[in-house]
């Protein structure tokens, strides 16, 4: 299985790689493509599609190294299902009205 950290890191930062990496990282990751189907149309090795990719995951990481998005999404994450859970006992007035303004809290990271 590939690392599904690069999806949330290629959805984060996928904007700052070049087109052709993006393009790259966005096949071989979201759409599950192998090497050889992304060097087929580009008419180069597998080799070179190998070497792109690690290149933009290094890139993808140091990324988020510097800016630590990925990271704040995933905590916000966690923080927003502790209160899901924390909600369950309420009554359904409540409940929706915390889950709301937890939501809208988030929304504004």
């Amino acid at each position: 299985m590939k690392n599904l950290e690069f999806v949330l890191l290629l959805d984060c930062y996928g904007t700052l790689l070049t087109e052709r990496q993006r393009a790259l990282l966005e096949g071989y990751y979201d759409e599950d493509l192998s090497l050889a189907e992304l060097a087929e149309p580009l008419g180069i090795s597998r080799q070179a599609v190998h070497d792109s990719i690690r290149r933009g995951e290094r890139q993808l990481l140091a990324f988020e190294e510097q800016m630590g998005i990925a990271e704040r999404f995933r905590r916000c994450r966690t923080q927003f299902e502790a209160i899901e859970r924390l909600c369950e006992g309420l009554d359904e007035p409540m409940r929706s009205q915390i889950i709301a303004a937890a939501r809208a809290g988030i929304a504004m990271l």
